[in-house]
């Protein structure tokens, strides 16, 4: 296997992530009376938090199977339901400080802190107006209900109740839609607009949506799959209704919002890229940062880190050259492994075959580094048509909680040429096994936790996971292939490169061309993707810094288990340890390791 090794400057970097929280190992441990009666009370807080939570985004409950709600659509855009969900945050973070956290035993503790820590981060955040740009290429709504309205997502289409739901649900887009628009007005009054760049991505999405023939719409597809077990009344009278659905409500709605947009919305649109240059735009992002990577890390630390590790990447890539035989310098590698036709599949078909192959190659041999995997099984399938131009190259969906829906991995087949074949394995691994399917289904599986961690995420640690994910593939035994080991490598790089970018954009004022200007000389990537990969950072800032810094911390404290433990070091323990809280913020997740370590 290779291991990467954090250089010193990283380690010192990474150490600003912090330690313990102070109480975490009290100096007097609790008494079995106070630890129970503590525990007690805050384990009733956290189900009735999260009943109330649900009920007030029942999107949410649909995504994670819950069906209780699938008939409702809140105006989540609303400023009643912003102010209500600022003061509801705020309600529950003192019921929960109200109980002293010296009185937890350690696992008790982490909910503690993953429910401060996740409630004073929101509650934060709303100083930031992000509900005034509530539409881009990469988020937006339109495509979020299509997604749902297709029959083969979170929202289920199995009972004629179900068709019902939808019905109830998709009857209330009209009004969130014409909310999104009225904050859109205020967004250019204020200043505060998206780049052009992405709204010009928008609008194609957005007309891809819209057709005249209610049966050629993606809302149609439902009715086309009418489960047989109906009755005849029942088929008949959905096919009507949701005829008029979409030709008098859900058509209608889609064409205002893209009037909008196109009309009124993209001329006020800005030509800068970056969040730093909305006003307050420094602290927004300085806040995105931190809530991403879960550390203090500033912006400019996060850039040198960026820079440190392309070098570094870049120097496994120069001896995989040199094994390979390669003469010439790293950019013309770039080319020859770009123009080598045998790295590139030839249908989509292709490329769903060759990862189901994979997926056949890899299960026997996760054993070797784990002793856990989730219950739950997972679907291959390409992304859907009408995202795919806009979408990343590979993402992952969570099952539902009753195992009615198995997770899907999601591989992009649009644009064969950006999605290279060498990419495979470290993708799969990634998002599937045993990254986010065995993070994410595990996760769900514990059902000891409370809710809101079962079902809730910090994104450096699960992007951080994934990536380490990726860097298990020669331990497993795979990568044997140079050119496999190649796109592992690239993968690796393009995290760093990430944090270079995004940091560039946001932080330092880089314009869109600069961003492909250094993803091009430093990487071997195509255009298609280089575009697609610079306007999601534009898109949702700071998010993409989670993957190399989560990555980063969980080598760093595998590697100090290794050191202090010896040969008592057992990987599969170590990965079940790290795996056995759900996700949690990096400093939780130091405090939880380091008690392991002392434990073995």
């Amino acid at each position: 296997m290779r291991a990467p090794l954090l250089i010193p400057c990283l380690c010192i970097a990474l150490a600003a992530c912090g330690g313990a929280p102070q109480s975490a190992d009290p100096a007097s441990p609790p008494t079995s009376t106070a630890t129970a009666s503590a525990q007690q009370q805050l384990e009733q807080i956290y189900a009735q938090y999260w009943e109330a939570a649900l009920e007030r985004n029942p999107l949410r409950a649909t995504f994670i199977g819950d069906p209780r709600y699938n008939d409702r659509l809140p105006n989540t855009l609303s400023p009643a339901y912003r102010d209500a969900s600022k003061a509801f945050a705020a309600l529950w973070l003192e019921r929960v400080k109200a109980i002293d956290p010296a009185n937890l035993d350690p696992r008790a503790r982490v909910s503690y802190d993953v429910f401060v820590n996740n409630l004073e981060g929101e509650i934060e955040g709303y100083a930031f107006r992000d509900d005034l740009m509530p539409l881009n290429q990469f988020r937006n709504m339109a495509s979020t209900f299509a997604m749902l309205g297709a029959g083969t997502g979170a929202q289920p289409f199995r009972s004629v109740s179900d068709y019902d739901n939808w019905l109830a649900r998709a009857s209330q887009i009209p009004a969130l839609f014409d909310q999104a628009i009225a904050n859109m007005r205020e967004g250019v009054a204020q200043g505060l607009v998206q780049p052009r760049v992405l709204i010009e991505k928008t609008i194609p999405q957005l007309d891809a949506l819209i057709k005249d023939d209610p049966e050629q719409t993606i809302f149609w597809k439902p009715i086309e799959n009418l489960p047989e077990g109906f009755a005849e009344a029942d088929r008949n009278r959905l096919r009507d209704a949701y005829r008029a659905l979409i030709a008098d409500t859900l058509m209608p709605a889609y064409r205002k919002l893209r009037a909008y947009t196109a009309d009124e919305y993209l001329p006020a649109t800005r030509d800068s890229f970056g969040i730093g240059a909305l006003a307050n735009g420094e602290a927004w992002y300085a806040y995105l940062a931190r809530q991403s990577t879960t550390t203090d890390l500033s912006p400019e630390q996060i850039h040198q880190i960026g820079l440190d590790e392309v070098a570094r990447i870049h120097d496994e890539m120069r001896k995989l050259m040199a094994q390979t035989g390669f003469t010439g310098d790293l950019k013309d590698y770039f080319q020859h492994v770009k123009a080598d036709p045998a790295n590139y599949f030839s249908s989509e078909q292709d490329m769903l075959d060759a990862y189901r192959g994979f997926r056949a190659t890899i299960e026997p041999l996760l054993p070797a580094l784990f002793d856990v995997k989730p219950k739950a099984d997972f679907e291959i399938r390409p992304v859907e048509a009408f995202r795919a131009a806009s979408a990343s190259a590979g993402s992952y969906q969570r099952p539902a909680q009753d195992g009615s829906r198995p997770g899907i991995f999601y591989a992009n087949t649009f644009d064969l040429k950006a999605r290279p074949r060498y990419a495979l394995e470290s993708l799969f691994l990634h998002e599937a096994e045993p990254g986010h399917h065995f993070q994410i289904a595990l996760q769900q599986e514990l059902t000891d936790l409370p809710a809101f961690r079962r079902f809730g995420g910090e994104t450096a640690f699960a992007e951080g996971w994934g990536l380490y994910a990726e860097s298990l593939g020669k331990e497993l035994g795979v990568y044997t292939d140079p050119a496999m080991y190649f796109g592992a490598l690239d993968a690796e790089l393009w995290r760093a490169i990430r944090l270079v970018v995004d940091t560039g954009i946001h932080a330092k004022g880089w314009s869109r061309q600069q961003v492909l200007d250094y993803m091009y000389a430093n990487s071997p990537i195509e255009p298609t993707r280089a575009i697609a990969e610079a306007e999601r950072f534009m898109a949702i800032p700071g998010q993409a810094l989670a993957y190399k810094i989560g990555q980063l911390k969980i080598r760093e404290l595998r590697n100090k288990a290794q050191a202090e433990l010896g040969e008592r070091f057992d990987v599969r323990a170590f990965h079940r340890e790290v795996l056995s809280d759900g996700t949690v913020p990096m400093q939780v997740l130091q405090a939880k390791i380091e008690r392991w370590i002392a434990a073995q």
